[in-house]
């Protein structure tokens, strides 16, 4: 195909051919404009959108913004029962470090889609594009809802650790005082509200609170990291400062009733659970500068950095716990709390909560945030009931505040679990670490298996190393997901229970007594993620494959070399109502073969 390119106002734009994308868009198709558009806008342009928000995020406030989502300190503090539970303190130190190779590679393997692909879509996008002929739509569908399910949960399981925090330090100080079911969820719900507040203002202001909060998150995590092996009080308690290293890296507490390997491989939930918001540059590509290169190296960095410093605070827990059965099973229900009380002045144990506490606050909103762009994104191409509504940007804040609130209201009837039990609202923290994984190596996979030459790589790549990262991102993955829907009790420590049995003996007992997992015992991650997807998939075979296409293309294009021939967007009229909304449009023009060859 020739290197044809059309004249908007202020000189010369790019086909589609010539932007370093893969797109939804053919090769051939160009836009042209009535007004100029900055590089950023042209890529996008390119994938078949139009820019609808202000592009007031730099690499350092994204990186911010995704380092607030990982939290290391409250999500280590909300995971210490994994890391430590399953595998004693070999889990920590081991089982962080060997995850964290493989989580690089998924990582890694994922920025280089978003350089090619930088869509608030993200994962999304990518899965539709690079899906075998025919099979995009259904890729995009379950890469959506996997994504989506972990995005949408990641706000309340979040607010509702910081609740049950706040709540813990009260008990702290006031041992008479026990929260109620009630109390839970109306702080919780406060707290919620608040974020919506937040992440409902326009860009530049979320992008400054998100700054500071992750700023305050580094300051945070370093403090405790000083803190803790500074101020312990082992020593008080007849200890050596330290435990000796060849207790930490090789004494298994094994608290499962599998093989110590399998034990440790199960702590890598603590691991996934934790880094599970490196994804988010990839959602705010859209509000990004120089997101093709920006963007991909906030998801490395966020990577690299969370899983270098969250490795060193299980190092310093690894190297001063005391007691680490007393520590699962405390009575505070909290073990980060019951830990630091174990090793530290009751003062200095409230002071490190409480950094904990505010950590968690930005954390949950950066949440908040994140997952708004991904329900932004996913209403725009008419994923959900309603979605002309929630996709709409509201005009004077150039944010998708009906996205933020749509996310609030379902997070807060999320949180109605509360009402129902511990092992209950537990169930929405399960869905993010498999949920995210699944959906983070979806088009992963499909690009490393499927794609072949079809793959446009970006400015940001990784070159010869793009296939053999890829294959240890879907390799691990494919292991994991098993690993982590598994009970930690089998066999003789599961419960006895009787169930009807008509085939038993009319003369005998009509009732069947066998083993079987309790509510208290099994592991409901199948349930909580296995019973919303199964739900999308019959979704999609009743009904959704008839109407549901992929990506929808909301910028007006033309086929280079057709005379007058304009393809129309689904939504070209621009009901977001971004600044950029309207001026962007498509003209028919003639490229005739002298034309074509002046203008290369």
């Amino acid at each position: 195909m020739a290197d044809v390119r059309a004249y908007s106002q202020s000189g010369r734009h790019k086909s589609v051919a010539e932007e370093p994308v893969t797109s939804v868009l053919k090769d051939g198709e160009v836009p042209v404009y009535e007004r100029e558009l900055t590089a950023d806008e042209e890529v996008l342009a390119a994938l078949g959108y139009k820019p609808e928000f202000k592009r007031e995020f730099t690499l350092w406030t994204t990186f911010c913004v995704s380092f607030a989502v990982l939290g290391l300190l409250p999500s280590f503090a909300s995971t210490l029962y994994y890391g430590m539970g399953y595998a004693g303190t070999p889990g920590m130190v081991w089982g962080w470090l060997i995850a964290m190779v493989f989580i690089q590679c998924v990582a890694m393997s994922m920025a280089e889609l978003c350089s090619s692909m930088p869509t608030s879509g993200g994962l999304y996008y990518a899965a539709a594009v690079l899906a075998p002929p025919g099979w995009g739509p259904l890729a995009a569908w379950l890469t959506g809802w996997s994504n989506w399910l972990g995005q949408v949960t990641g706000a309340p399981s979040v607010d509702y650790a910081l609740s049950a925090m706040i709540l813990a330090g009260v008990s702290i100080n006031d041992p008479s005082y026990v929260p109620t079911d009630y109390q839970t969820f109306l702080l919780t719900t406060l707290i919620m509200l608040i974020h919506g507040c937040i992440s409902s203002m326009p860009t530049k202001w979320i992008a400054n609170f998100n700054s500071y909060g992750s700023s305050f998150n580094i300051v945070g995590l370093f403090i405790v990291i000083i803190m803790i092996p500074a101020g312990t009080n082992r020593v008080d308690q007849g200890l050596p400062k330290f435990a000796a290293s060849s207790q930490v890296w090789g004494n298994i507490y094994n608290s499962t009733d599998f093989p110590a390997g399998v034990a440790i491989l199960m702590t890598f939930v603590a691991v996934i659970w934790t880094m599970s918001g490196y994804d988010a540059p990839f959602h705010l590509s859209e509000e990004c500068s120089n997101a093709n290169i920006a963007s991909p190296r906030a998801i490395v960095l966020t990577s690299g950095v969370g899983g270098l410093f969250g490795w060193l605070l299980q190092l310093v827990v690894a190297y001063t716990v005391v007691d680490i059965p007393s520590v699962i099973a405390s009575d505070l229900g909290q073990p980060w709390a019951a830990y630091l009380l174990q090793v530290m002045p009751t003062n200095t144990a409230l002071a490190i909560l409480a950094l904990t506490i505010i950590c968690a606050f930005s954390m949950g909103q950066g949440c908040m945030v994140a997952a708004s762009r991904v329900t932004f994104a996913y209403a725009r191409d008419g994923c959900f009931p309603a979605s002309h509504i929630i996709k709409r940007v509201n005009r004077h804040t150039q944010t998708p505040v009906n996205a933020v609130w749509f996310n609030t209201i379902i997070g807060i009837l999320m949180t109605l679990l509360i009402f129902a039990g511990e092992i209950a609202i537990g169930a929405i923290f399960s869905i993010a670490a498999v949920a995210a994984f699944v959906a983070f190596t979806i088009p992963i996979f499909i690009r490393v298996f499927f794609v072949g030459n079809r793959f446009r790589a970006g400015p940001w790549n990784l070159g010869r190393a793009s296939m053999p990262i890829g294959v240890m991102a879907c390799s691990f993955v494919a292991l994991m997901v098993p690993i982590l829907c598994l009970p930690s009790t089998t066999g003789g420590n599961l419960e006895r229970v009787s169930l009807p049995c008509p085939h038993c003996n009319p003369s005998a007992s009509s009732w069947l007594t066998m083993e079987s997992s309790s509510p208290a015992t099994m592991n409901w991650t199948c349930l909580v993620y296995g019973g919303p997807m199964l739900g999308a998939l019959i979704w999609w075979v009743v009904s959704a494959r008839h109407w549901f296409k992929g990506p929808k293309v909301n910028i007006e294009h033309q086929m280079l070399g057709r005379e007058r021939d304009v393809i129309e967007a689904k939504e070209a009229s621009g009901e977001s109502g971004g600044s950029g909304a309207n001026s962007i449009q498509m003209e028919s023009r003639e490229f005739d073969d002298k034309r074509a060859s002046d203008l290369a």
